[in-house]
Parts: C-alpha cells; sequence; structure tokens
C-alpha cells in the first residue's frame, strides 16, 4: 500500500539514530523505521521495479499508513540507490535533483537530520564499537569490554572523526540541492530530553500525540571509563603543539 506519509531519519554513526527508530517503533503510529537499505542493492530483485517499492513501502509501514526509513550518506552507495530509485514508478527519467528523486521513491516526505556536536566522543564511540562488535546494549545486560591500551588507535579514531564530518558535509549538499531545511535532532539533547524528543518529531510529522505513550528507552549507555580515556587521550594526542587549543 502506497504511504500516505513518510520520513526519512538521516544519520552518521553513533548519534542515537537506532534509539530513535526504537521509539517511533514502539508509538505503533509512526511507521517502522529502520535500515531498509542496508545491503539492499546486493539483495534486491533486479526487474521488477514496482514490487522492490511496493517491498520497501511494506516493510517500513505501520497501519495507519506512515513509513519511516533510516538512511546513512555515503558514496557510492547513495548514488547506486538513486539510479535504481530511477526506475521506479512516477520518476522522471530526466530528473536530476537527488532529493526529489529520493522523495519520487517516498511520497509526501519529511526529512529529519541526526547529529552529534561532540565528534570526538562520536569517533570514540564508534571505534570502541567496532572493536568490541556491541553497537548497542540492552538495559541490564553485562558490557562488552577491550583492553584499555590494546584498544585504543590515534589512527583509528582519527579517520573516523572525518568520515563523520565529512558525511555530515555530504548530507548538508544533499539538503540544499533539496532546498530543504530537515527536522534536526542533536544526540546530546535527544539523551537529556528523550521523551519531549521523540514527541517533537512525531508532532514534525503532523501525527496527533493525544494519548500516545512514548516507551523507555530500548538501549543502555555503553560509554564507561574506558571511552573517557580514550576521549581524553585522543584530545590531547590530537592538538599536541597547538598554539590555540579547543578543548
Amino acid at each position: 500500500m502506497k504511504p500516505k506519509l513518510s520520513y526519512t531519519i538521516w544519520f552518521t554513526q553513533r548519534t542515537g539514530s537506532q534509539l530513535l527508530c526504537k521509539a517511533l517503533q514502539g508509538t505503533g503510529i509512526a511507521g517502522n523505521p529502520d535500515e531498509w537499505l542496508h545491503s539492499w542493492l546486493e539483495n534486491h530483485r533486479p526487474g521488477d521495479p514496482p514490487g522492490l517499492q511496493m517491498q520497501l513501502w511494506k516493510n517500513g509501514s505501520t497501519a495507519n499508513g506512515v513509513f519511516g526509513i533510516k538512511q546513512g550518506f555515503y558514496e557510492p552507495n547513495f548514488s547506486q540507490l538513486l539510479e535504481v530509485f530511477r526506475t521506479f514508478p512516477g520518476c522522471p527519467q530526466d530528473e536530476k535533483n537527488r532529493v526529489r528523486i529520493w522523495e519520487h521513491a517516498f511520497p509526501n516526505h519529511h526529512h529529519i537530520f541526526m547529529t552529534r556536536r561532540n565528534k570526538v566522543r562520536l569517533a570514540v564511540s564508534w571505534w570502541r564499537a567496532a572493536q568490541t562488535k556491541e553497537w548497542h546494549r540492552l538495559p541490564g545486560a553485562s558490557p562488552k569490554t577491550v583492553d584499555p591500551t590494546d584498544g585504543y588507535s590515534f589512527e583509528a579514531i582519527e579517520s573516523l572523526y572525518c568520515q563523520s564530518v565529512m558525511r555530515e558535509a555530504g548530507l548538508q549538499e544533499l539538503f540544499s540541492e533539496g532546498g530543504i531545511a530537515p527536522l534536526p535532532i542533536v544526540y546530546e539533547d535527544f539523551i537529556l530530553e528523550y521523551e519531549k524528543t521523540v514527541r517533537k518529531v512525531l508532532e514534525s510529522l503532523g501525527l496527533d500525540t493525544i494519548g500516545i505513550e512514548i516507551p523507555p528507552p530500548h538501549f543502555a549507555q555503553t560509554a564507561d571509563s574506558i571511552s573517557e580515556e580514550w576521549v581524553q587521550r585522543f584530545r590531547h594526542e590530537r592538538q599536541e603543539g597547538w598554539v590555540y587549543r579547543g578543548w
């Protein structure tokens, strides 16, 4: 069924996007947002564009006709996705604007942009998760740990820091190209004002929140003393020799 309303949660790693997805899923009225396009290019069936579009709609929709999806931005993956979307019904073949192509795939579309102010903590969290394979932790679950000496890598954290900055720059270029001002969700604010943030998203989509209960956070914090040690070590090493330190 064609959605009456759709939205994309644009994100970079470690910005709380999955926490927001779980919260929105739990309301029962805001679609079923997830990374429906993750590894999709390798698995989709060629030759049936309408069927592909219908399957995506089915995966991400709730019974009230609201569709949600979560999507990162990196190349060449994004351009490859757009080439598939060009084959969907209703997409003008001469369309050049990438946002318009995306919105043809998902009708009546809204854009949400998740970010994190402290990119050092983002990069450390990203590298820590890559080391432990613990991307999320359920409340009450035991943490997976790494040795703080063997696990730390200045080069890896620096690379992930740069990747997060460049991916956000790419998203901003996309938003500018489409002439859109997405709803911004800042990780640090989201953690402090969890329920208020979820309700703000629902209201921005025009959904009636009267009587809607917001589920408690689906995940527990993964940062710990090891994470903090890596943060402090990286910020000192990264600014060594600087006349004017930023932090």
